[in-house]
């Protein structure tokens, strides 16, 4: 070719085979090219080889085939001809050396119609590699007294080339001592053999250095080179000897560990490594020997290594060798005897043969949980032994037979006392000094339901401030049972008990899981001021246990109502108008303010004090009773109309209050004074401190009282009428100085209905807070009197009607 000055054949195998369906072609074309052909090189026309029309080679589309994913030829599709696309690399194509032949076959394919044609290109060897060696330097180690004509292998060189162009021969460089000799193998590959031809001496030369080089058969020819460095190895002469032939030694049983029992020496006439020594047992030495006593290689020193028992061995033999690190070693050897003196070295032994664990707390007394047995090698009072467990435990034992003894319970159990055992079973010989040895064991207890739940308190008081929200947490009453798992786990009920026809689970609700206690609804002080229940814990155990405890719930006041003025009465809004005379003296009471509040007593205390006074030189209000007195008589220069403005306040945080405005009007008739009324206390004496005043005023006015009896006994024969309803309060006020009766209702936070109505009027009393059932209601009825001022000293009539 045009492009290298190699001359290759070629030449072309045509195989055509006609298909049925395709009308395709098959042909098989060869072709034998070189390797390492440069890229671009023709390898061949295949429009003229293959018979192809070069005008429609670019239509038909023609492709050759991808081999081994790299693309080594193409078509140049406007001249025909097949060339190298990429390098191509025997060695690498076909790295196996036993092909001879390395073909690529390559698939050309043509369209329109399709036909394919079959191509293999032989690829012909050519000498481009040299050999090589697989190591630059090959040691080696000759003694000075190996024999002449020794022979000593030689790594091979490699020459990827097949054929002439691999390793042809080997060359040695000059040597006084050596030489080679080249061996052909089986596959025909060569390689070398290193021949000593002289006596070597290591003490002229010691070190050789050669140069091995390897050639091969092509043209030109191509080599390669390695270095062989031969040592000459002293020659040992001399074998090492022992100071004494057989040595014996005495040794006490239970010798530490580590104890130096003899330390032998050997010695070496020779040099270096001929005379460094190595000392290691024979294999005339037992196993149990050498595991009992350790030998160190470098000195010699024979140790103790493991316990030596007098009872299990009582001589040891063994045989030692010295050998030195020559090539070829020599060895020596020397007897050792090792006699065991007995002492009193085995400790008692204890086997646990039964064991019951866990076991049920209420086991009963004297029940067998384990079986123990001791033992002891030594004989004599060695060998005698004593059995014991501490003296704080619930257990003992007690011998059953010679060597067993048995581990009973001595005493009842409690596993909330102790939940398991750690017992210390200890055996002690007789020896001197004694030996012992001692064995744990764990007993564990299994829980029985045998503790009733507990409550740190017997007896609980939970104050609870009065109008309280549904559903707060008063209390959490939590009981502890020692006992574990189900026999553990605690349900807190309410131990039902009805108060006024109401159960206390409508009243209260207690969590059953932790013991937190609820109120169920909203308490008033005024009406339910403690409840006394008790509270049951009951544990999961089968049977269960089960305590109680005694809950009282005191409902605190709150300042929650306000005072209410129930004296003066007033009939229309909050101001009262009074008539005195004007020649009222001074102290004389004018008027007395009444205030009640339902609260407790703390909050119940009601002071009294003037918001407005129109003269405050000519009243004075006594802050503790509410009476109000002249200071002085009355002048000229006076007002004929006093206002006055009080304000009842009672004793709570914060302090809540009622104010009653009295107007007061001065005429110059003689009327009777408001201490000459009969007024209308409560059910306690208030008006005690005017008694003198009731029986002066009723002297005076004894023709109305007449009058009055005789209007009351008709009022109280007439049919009652029901009265208009009035707005709900909490307290009614009747006053006897007003023509009317008001009507009044009252309703509690427990749906009760209140009414406050005048009975007995001749004593003067005033009912207050009188219950009637959920549903039905008081109506007070008032029949009004006379218009104008009255100055009886009984009450008002009034009818008492009962509605549903």
């Amino acid at each position: 070719m045009a492009q290298k000055d190699l001359l290759w054949i070629r030449y072309v195998s045509v195989f055509i085979f006609a298909g049925a369906f395709l009308q395709t072609v098959f042909a098989v074309t060869h072709y034998t090219i070189p390797e390492e052909m440069d890229e671009g090189s023709v390898v061949a026309n295949l429009v003229s080889d293959l018979g192809l029309d070069l005008k429609s080679l670019s239509k038909r589309k023609m492709r050759l085939d991808v081999v081994a994913n790299k693309k080594y030829l193409d078509v140049n599709k406007d001249t025909g001809e097949l060339y190298i696309l990429e390098r191509i690399d025997r060695e690498n194509l076909c790295p196996i050396k036993s092909v001879t032949t390395c073909l690529l076959k390559v698939d050309a394919t043509l369209e329109n119609p399709i036909r394919m044609f079959n191509i293999e290109l032989e690829i012909i060897d050519i000498n481009d590699n040299a050999p090589g060696f697989r190591r630059d330097t090959m040691h080696l180690d000759i003694s000075e007294a190996t024999a002449v004509g020794e022979r000593f292998s030689l790594t091979n060189a490699v020459d990827p080339d097949t054929g002439s162009n691999s390793v042809k021969t080997y060359y040695l460089s000059e040597s006084d001592h050596f030489n080679i000799e080249i061996q052909t193998g089986r596959d025909g590959s060569k390689f070398a053999d290193l021949i000593l031809k002289k006596s070597l001496d290591r003490e002229k030369q010691a070190l050789h250095n050669l140069i091995l080089t390897a050639v091969d058969g092509g043209v030109p020819a191509r080599s390669g080179t390695a270095s062989i460095i031969v040592r000459v190895l002293d020659t040992n002469d001399n074998a090492p000897q022992f100071d004494k032939d057989s040595y014996t030694i005495n040794l006490t049983e239970n010798a530490p560990i580590g104890r130096l029992v003899v330390q032998l020496n050997a010695t070496d006439k020779d040099e270096g490594s001929n005379s460094e020594i190595i000392y290691s047992y024979s294999l005339y030495t037992s196993e149990k020997t050498q595991q009992t006593f350790s030998l160190n290689p470098d000195n010699g020193e024979i140790r103790v290594k493991e316990m030596i028992n007098y009872e299990d061995f009582r001589i040891y033999d063994m045989e030692i060798i010295a050998t030195d690190k020559a090539v070829n070693s020599l060895s020596g050897k020397c007897k050792v005897k090792i006699l065991v003196t007995d002492m009193n070295d085995n400790h008692p032994e204890i086997s646990i043969k039964s064991l019951s664990s866990p076991v049920k707390e209420d086991i009963p007394v004297n029940t067998v949980i384990a079986v123990v047995s001791v033992s002891d090698k030594d004989s004599g009072e060695n060998g005698q032994v004593d059995i014991n467990i501490s003296d704080h435990l619930p257990f003992a034992l007690k011998e059953s037979s010679d060597n067993y003894y048995e581990l009973i319970v001595s005493e009842p159990l409690d596993r909330e006392k102790m939940p398991a055992y750690d017992i210390t079973i200890t055996v002690t010989d007789r020896g001197n000094p004694s030996l012992s040895d001692n064995e744990t064991i764990t007993v564990e207890l299994l829980d029985v339901n045998d503790n009733v739940p507990q409550f740190p308190q017997t007896f609980y008081t939970i104050p609870v401030m009065e109008n309280n929200a549904p559903g707060a947490l008063l209390s959490s009453l939590t009981a502890i049972d020692p006992d574990l798992h189900e026999n553990q786990y605690l349900v807190y009920f309410i131990i039902e008990k009805e108060i006024m026809n109401t159960s206390m689970s409508m009243l209260f609700s207690i969590n059953p899981e932790n013991g937190n206690l609820y109120a169920l609804k909203t308490f008033d002080y005024e009406i339910e001021k403690e409840f006394l229940f008790h509270i049951e814990a009951r544990d999961s155990g089968v049977p269960p246990l089960s305590s109680n405890v005694t809950v009282h719930i005191i409902i605190m006041d709150q300042n929650d109502n306000t005072p209410v003025i129930v004296s003066p009465w007033r009939a229309h809004g909050s101001v009262v108008e009074e008539k005195i005379p004007r020649s009222t003296d001074k102290g004389t009471l004018i008027a007395k303010v009444i205030a009640i509040d339902s609260d407790s007593v703390h909050n119940s205390r009601i002071t009294y004090q003037f918001l407005q006074n129109t003269d405050a030189t000519l009243f004075s209000l006594d802050q503790y009773n509410g009476e109000i007195r002249t200071m002085r008589m009355f002048s000229y220069r006076d007002s004929r109309h006093q206002r006055l403005v009080v304000i009842a306040k009672d004793n709570g945080e914060p302090a809540l209050s009622a104010t009653v405005t009295i107007k007061l009007s001065t005429v110059e008739t003689a009327l009777k004074t408001y201490a000459d009324m009969t007024e209308v206390p409560l059910e306690y004496d208030i008006f005690s401190d005017l008694n003198l005043y009731l029986v002066i005023g009723l002297g005076s006015v004894s023709f109305l009282l007449l009058i009055t009896i005789l209007v009351t006994i008709v009022l109280k024969c007439q049919k009652p009428k029901p009265s208009k309803a009035a707005p709900p309060s909490r307290n009614s006020v009747i006053s006897e100085r007003n023509s009317t009766i008001a009507d009044s209702t009252l309703v509690s936070n427990d749906a009760y209905w209140y009414s406050l109505f005048l009975a007995e009027t001749r004593k003067g009393k005033l009912v207050v807070r009188q219950p009637v059932p959920k549903g039905a209601r008081y109506i007070v009825s008032s029949i009004p009197r006379s218009t104008g001022l009255t100055e009886t000293s009984d009450s008002a009539a009034s009818t008492l009607q009962y509605s549903k």
